[in-house]
């Protein structure tokens, strides 16, 4: 058995112990007496939460473990507080079908936090022929996304959502027209006239949010708009909602913390699809993570080698690591900035997800799963990549001082970080 004792539960005004036994919370009360046998976590100052859920994990296994793997991102995700992750089926070969997935599944029994797979919409991520929507979810996957090849034709992507409504998965959008963004390695603006490289226009995403909202609104299915970075998409998502539409959305920590004008200072490190924007696109995600247009954080957690991210700009692979800095950026820029309040965050990162994907509740609660999070909202520590449990180094936010700091991870009642 576990005992947490005296943590201020989120949400809840007076500290509290939690017992945890066979992976269940079995009592939750003022003053639980220890007992022979009993393992005991002093949360003296900390809050508990349920555990993180990152709906939007790069893992890369298989095919390029050697930018991370299953195993490697599961640990990093328990660093981080998560203990429920979603992997992106861009791999190789491509999680396109039932023995990809099961596969990942198969890894995931021994990682130290739940990784749940996500399948292709197409085949191979063509775009041209969709994958067996049933045959997928029969083998283990909780969604559908051709995420880092968004799905062009519209006529393909109404079937997707129609087959998808169906069988009751939910399509994952990367949401940029590709004639307009092709390869280009930043935003479309000052940055890009400052390099002299084309640049990947905001509207390139609006376009194609407003597509797959109006394709949710005429099928009926649901739609989840991936990694939203633009005022624009914002807007749109938000009409969308108030119009009944089934559309809900995703940021991650660097579109609401970061600018294009990071590409000035770290080069590729900042290179991520879609682009990090303006300070005017930062301020409407923030509102959009306040108002409940945007429904949760994710953080696109993407994995490449040192080799790879050092390449020139227009050369580099695009994407940031994420998983283990993802809370304490959140806290030090939405929390400790007055934005949002700490259980509004918790929504953001726990309980939406696993609403959202049809999940059990993620809640501090009696007979519920022990999948907990223990953080200090205000110890101040410094990023450092040379210090990650991930494989990989590529972050932009090395040497930022962050607030809020994970302390323990428990996942299924067993505490699978120490921090």
């Amino acid at each position: 058995m576990l005992l947490i004792k005296n943590g201020r539960i989120c949400g809840e005004t007076e500290n509290a112990d939690i017992l945890i036994d066979n992976g269940i919370i079995t009592d939750i009360s003022g003053d639980i007496r220890e007992s022979a046998g009993m393992t005991v976590l002093d949360a003296t100052g900390l809050t508990v939460a349920p555990g993180l859920m990152d709906m939007h994990v790069h893992l890369r296994e298989p095919g390029y473990e050697y930018k991370e793997d299953v195993m490697s991102g599961a640990a990093a995700a328990a660093a981080g507080g998560v203990t429920t992750c979603c992997c992106m089926p861009n791999t190789s070969p491509v999680a396109d079908n039932a023995d990809v997935v099961r596969y990942i599944v198969e890894k995931a029994g021994h990682a130290p936090v739940r990784v749940l797979p996500y399948g292709a919409v197409t085949i191979g991520q063509k775009g041209k022929e969709l994958t067996d929507f049933k045959a997928l979810k029969a083998a283990g996957a909780v969604a559908l996304s051709d995420d880092g090849n968004p799905i062009q034709n519209a006529e393909l992507m109404r079937r997707a959502l129609i087959l998808a409504r169906d069988c009751g998965l939910m399509i994952i959008s990367h949401c940029e027209d590709a004639d307009m963004v092709k390869n280009y390695a930043v935003n479309e603006g000052k940055v890009s006239r400052e390099l002299g490289i084309p640049g990947r226009p905001a509207i390139a995403e609006d376009i194609m949010v407003a597509r797959d909202a109006m394709l949710a609104a005429e099928t009926g299915a649901r739609v989840h708009i991936a990694h939203v970075s633009t005022a624009g998409s914002v807007e749109i998502i938000r009409r969308a909602k108030n119009a009944g539409v089934r559309i809900s959305a995703e940021t991650c920590p660097q579109y609401f913390t970061l600018t294009e004008d990071e590409i000035l200072r770290l080069g590729a490190l900042a290179r991520v699809n879609p682009p990090l924007r303006t300070v005017d696109d930062v301020n409407a995600v923030i509102r959009g993570l306040a108002d409940g247009a945007i429904d949760a954080i994710a953080t696109d957690h993407a994995p490449h080698s040192a080799e790879e991210k050092a390449r020139p700009l227009t050369e580099a692979l695009s994407g940031m690591i994420g998983l283990e800095t993802s809370l304490a950026i959140t806290l030090t820029a939405l929390y400790h900035k007055g934005h949002l309040g700490l259980d509004k965050i918790i929504e953001l990162t726990a309980v939406n997800p696993a609403r959202l994907l049809g999940l059990s509740d993620a809640k501090i609660a009696k007979d519920a799963i022990a999948d907990i999070v223990i953080f200090d909202p205000d110890e101040k520590w410094v990023a450092d990549p040379d210090r990650f449990v991930s494989k990989a180094r590529n972050t932009p936010f090395a040497g930022m001082t962050l607030q809020g700091r994970v302390k323990y991870t428990i996942s299924r009642g067993k505490v699978v970080y120490v921090g």
